[in-house]
């Protein structure tokens, strides 16, 4: 009887250590850099999970130079940015593969206080390489003028300085890596300027036009605004599993048709052009 008590025990054992060892584990993939990219990137990994059990999007920010850094090193599986990865010195772009998911518009930000809504392009540039100090030099209020910019790793600090700067140096000055706490600085300091996605566009901060020419989605596509860019994901190779599921879900016409727009992007079958790494365009 012990025997036989001792034999189905074991049995029982082998069974449940059978069992546990097919337990489905899940699936996990981590997508990391640019901040203006996040909340997409967020939102379309929360709904992908819920529709894909135990499979998992873990995202982080740090901004496009990150991303783009950790992917080619293979830390992570996506590398998010707002840059091509040709635009990042110390990046092999050969050994990436460009996935672009949505388009991203750029909009200088200024405090409710100055009292303008429209600069020129000009002007703009002398209030980030400090040659105008006081918004009263440019017609608005007498403020000190107060330069937020974005940290050096930023894809949006390249393009903004791309399009805006043509190649003149930025002021030094306070540098943050998150475009929220960029906004809310902005909105809290009289004389603040700085430039966030049209994402976090609010009512908190005045958007300015340049030139007469409003930050909107339909100039954007026209290259009327210039200040924008792609939102790439990168991966290291061609990518596979859950990585290339994921990315296919992103590009499907259920996200580019609702979540890209809702959250403030452009989806790139919206776009009346096409630029390439050198900002030039080839459509």
């Amino acid at each position: 009887m012990k025997k036989i008590m001792f034999l189905c025990s074991a049995i029982i054992g082998l069974l449940f250590l059978t069992s546990c060892g097919n337990v489905d584990k899940g699936e996990s993939l981590n997508a990391v850099g640019s901040s203006a990219m996040q909340p997409l990137v967020e939102a379309a990994g929360e709904q992908f999970s819920s529709k894909n059990v135990g499979k998992f999007i873990n995202v982080q920010g740090g901004g496009s130079g990150t991303g783009l850094s950790q992917v080619q090193s293979g830390a992570v599986e996506i590398g998010n940015s707002d840059l091509f990865a040709e635009e990042k010195t110390g990046i092999d772009a050969k050994k990436l593969v460009d996935h672009k998911v949505a388009v991203v518009g750029m909009a200088p930000i200024v405090n409710k206080g100055i009292g303008l809504k429209n600069i020129t392009m000009k002007d703009l540039q002398k209030i980030f390489t400090g040659e105008i100090t006081n918004w009263k030099e440019i017609g608005g209020n007498d403020l000190k003028v107060v330069v937020i910019n974005r940290a050096s790793g930023s894809g949006s600090r390249v393009t903004f300085e791309n399009w805006v700067l043509a190649g003149k140096q930025a002021i030094d000055t306070q540098e943050q890596d998150s475009t929220g706490m960029v906004r809310q600085i902005v909105a809290s300091t009289p004389g603040a300027v700085s430039y966030v996605s049209f994402y976090y566009l609010d009512k908190t901060v005045q958007s300015l036009s340049i030139d007469g020419v409003k930050p909107t989605d339909d100039n954007v596509k026209k290259n009327k605004w210039v200040i924008w860019s792609y939102e790439h994901m990168y991966t290291k190779g061609q990518p596979t599993g859950i990585t290339k599921d994921f990315i296919a879900y992103v590009l499907s016409d259920e996200i580019q048709e609702n979540l890209v727009p809702k959250l403030g992007y452009i989806p790139i079958s919206q776009m009346e052009v096409e630029r390439n790494a050198a900002g030039e365009i080839i459509k």
